[in-house]
């Protein structure tokens, strides 16, 4: 881990993304507390869930060819930017009294389209500027700040809500995308994109319209993955776990409040423990995925998840559901690292945005479904249910990343 840390635009990279995903997740903890005690429906969180999603789906078939095309850091200070300019808004109107639900909802549609051109940015700019060989490392670092940052955050507001308030939460957050736009500014001078080989002639590329190169860009991104079904696969894993990880906001409130009766303290609790074991899985999972292979080890993660988020709803014990986030909080730790891992190691530079975006469409449009369905079934049939839904779609991750794919013999071989 010291040969990445030892890169000095790598280090700011990663320092922006802890601290302006501490913010994130305080918002996001915050945001989902508030309308649950406003409306108390667990529907209602469902549809925040949903509204996360459709600038997702709208925008992700594009904006892989922007990302690919574009200088990546410069993109990052525009998204951190123009969402510190919408969620300051929003926190004036709370410190006045005057929020309501559904400018709540439009703040989160309109921070959600930053968010969902930001990652696949941000991951893109982490494979550019990581030396080859040392994407495990990279990758370890990413994840435990953003997971660990997220959603430590989130259990530092069932601390603190009671005290500052949403719009205390809010302006916080907004703190933090100012400190992470300077640290992006530090990153390096000038602009700078990833050159694609030169495969096309010239000639033809010059009498293209800025349409036509668009569509080619995309369709070539299409053709990589047609031809490349371990890319897929993996693909289909990650759209799997994004889904069911980001419907997670549709429960956990509700657990602390309808089963364990905890409050928003239980809230936060719960969220320091999912929180807590995505940061500590830095600590070992290079040498769990050095041991047992990138590939087993997205598919143990898969598998343990599944077995704790279905585990959660009954264990009885408010510590005892705590310490089940925290395994499931590491496990996603160790799957993302995997497969962050695995799709740099597989996919060329110049088609990250496009091969990730894809991945992305699908998780989100899960995520859409699955809002809707788990907040239906844990309001009018039973919590309970809803956890086991979330656990199903975890297992479905795991046998896809489990199915054998030719080519990855290698991989299992160097592992064992």
């Amino acid at each position: 881990m010291r040969a990445s840390f030892g890169h000095r635009p790598l280090r700011f990279v990663f320092a922006a993304n802890l601290i302006s995903m501490v913010g994130s997740g305080m918002n996001s903890a915050a945001v989902a507390w508030y309308i649950l005690k406003a409306t108390h429906s667990e529907m209602a969180l469902g549809t925040f869930a949903v509204l996360q999603t459709l600038p997702a789906m709208l925008m992700l078939p594009f904006t892989g060819v922007v990302i690919d095309r574009e200088d990546r850091r410069r993109l990052v200070m525009w998204l951190d930017a123009l969402r510190a300019l919408i969620i300051v808004t929003v926190a004036i109107l709370a410190f006045r009294g005057q929020v309501k639900v559904w400018q709540l909802y439009l703040m989160n549609t309109l921070v959600a389209a930053g968010f969902w051109m930001f990652w696949p940015t941000i991951t893109a700019l982490i494979q550019e500027l990581t030396p080859e060989g040392q994407f495990v490392q990279s990758n370890t670092f990413l994840l435990a700040g953003v997971q660990g940052g997220f959603l430590i955050a989130g259990a530092i507001v069932g601390f603190i809500y009671d005290h500052i308030g949403l719009g205390g939460v809010l302006l916080l957050d907004v703190s933090t995308y100012v400190v992470s736009f300077l640290c992006y500014f530090a990153v390096r001078k000038g602009k700078h994109i990833v050159m694609r080989p030169e495969e096309i002639r010239a000639d033809l590329v010059a009498a293209e319209t800025q349409l036509a190169r668009f569509w080619r860009e995309m369709k070539e991104g299409l053709h990589f993955l047609r031809d490349h079904r371990a890319v897929v696969m993996l693909g289909i894993s990650w759209a799997l776990f994004l889904g069911a990880m980001v419907t997670g906001v549709v429960v956990t409130p509700s657990l602390s409040d309808r089963v364990f009766h905890a409050g928003a303290k239980g809230y936060g609790w719960l969220n320091a423990g999912w929180g807590t074991g995505a940061f500590v899985s830095a600590l070992y999972a290079p040498q769990i995925i050095a041991r047992i292979g990138g590939r087993r080890a997205i598919a143990y993660s898969m598998a343990l998840l599944a077995v704790c988020v279905a585990f959660a709803p009954i264990s009885g014990l408010l510590f005892l559901a705590i310490l089940t986030y925290f395994v499931m909080g590491s496990a996603r730790g160790v799957g993302g690292v995997a497969m962050n891992t695995s799709l740099m190691e597989m996919v060329p530079k110049h088609l990250m945005g496009r091969v990730q975006n894809a991945f992305y469409f699908a998780g989100t449009f899960l995520q859409l479904v699955l809002a809707i369905c788990v907040g239906t079934v844990a309001q009018k049939v039973s919590l309970v249910v809803a956890f086991a839904i979330l656990g199903c779609v975890y297992a479905l991750s795991f046998v896809a990343s489990s199915f054998p794919v030719k080519g990855e013999v290698r991989e299992e071989m160097a592992a064992d």
